[in-house]
């Protein structure tokens, strides 16, 4: 899917309005070739800006929500590939 700059600003605009319901993160947004469009750390959300960006990329490599690659890399459960790329 192609993602304009108006599609990622939409997003994060939508991140941003939902911030006190939700636990603090960061959020990456990709377009089709898995390159970074826009990034949004919210406040007190930590270290996570590199996870969250190889997250988006996995999801856009696999072709699947990163929710479902989530499930698969499990302990236990039946991983996709041995090249996910992790926090490191």
């Amino acid at each position: 899917m192609h993602v304009t700059l108006a599609d990622a600003e939409r997003a994060i605009e939508a991140a941003r309005s939902a911030q006190g319901a939700w636990h603090r993160m960061c959020i990456a947004i990709v377009d089709s070739g898995a390159n970074l469009k826009a990034f949004h750390r919210m406040d007190d959300a930590g270290r996570q800006h590199r996870h969250s960006h190889q997250e988006s990329e996995n999801a856009v490599f696999f072709g699947m929500p990163t929710g479902q690659i989530g499930k698969l890399s499990q302990p236990g459960a039946r991983c996709l590939a041995s090249n996910i790329q992790t926090m490191g």
